[in-house]
């Protein structure tokens, strides 16, 4: 079996969650907060601010690190550490340099309410972020081991 490290940014502004979106017709739509595989001795805030840039042409900084999350896919193990974060400069669009690779063809910030028809990742997104948000991040949550499916 093949093992992934992997890291990802949540960053809220205004209540609005900045995600991309990828699409390939028939196979999946799903919107996710930017983030992806470490590279060889990235650290994991150097992946999130990469895979940031790359994605959706926004630097951010990440901060502390609110979630961690295990996903399997048949014969591999992903353990993907979720950081808030926060934008400190770029331009958001849906052409940066690595998004076409990954079939990224939006980039935006997302209220709430917006997530109703979307497949959202981290899942946690839906629900528990918030509370967590409102409670300060006090610790880092564990969300468990889960399929990875697009739906």
């Amino acid at each position: 079996m093949k093992h992934r490290i992997s890291a990802g940014v949540i960053v809220d502004v205004e209540e609005r969650i900045l995600l991309v979106r990828h699409l390939k017709p028939t196979v999946y739509d799903f919107w996710v907060a930017p983030g992806g595989g470490a590279e060889g001795t990235e650290d994991l805030r150097a992946t999130v601010q990469r895979e940031t840039r790359e994605e959706c042409g926004l630097e951010v900084e990440p901060l502390q690190i609110a979630y961690v999350e295990d996903l399997w896919v048949p014969e591999m193990r992903i353990c993907k550490t979720w950081f808030l974060g926060r934008v400190i400069g770029g331009a958001l669009t849906a052409t940066a340099s690595g998004a076409a690779a990954e079939h990224i063809v939006d980039a935006r910030f997302l209220a709430r309410a917006d997530f109703r028809d979307k497949v959202v990742f981290p899942s946690v997104l839906a629900e528990q972020y918030w509370a967590d948000k409102a409670m300060g991040f006090a610790t880092t949550r564990y969300l468990g081991i889960r399929e990875m499916t697009l739906s």
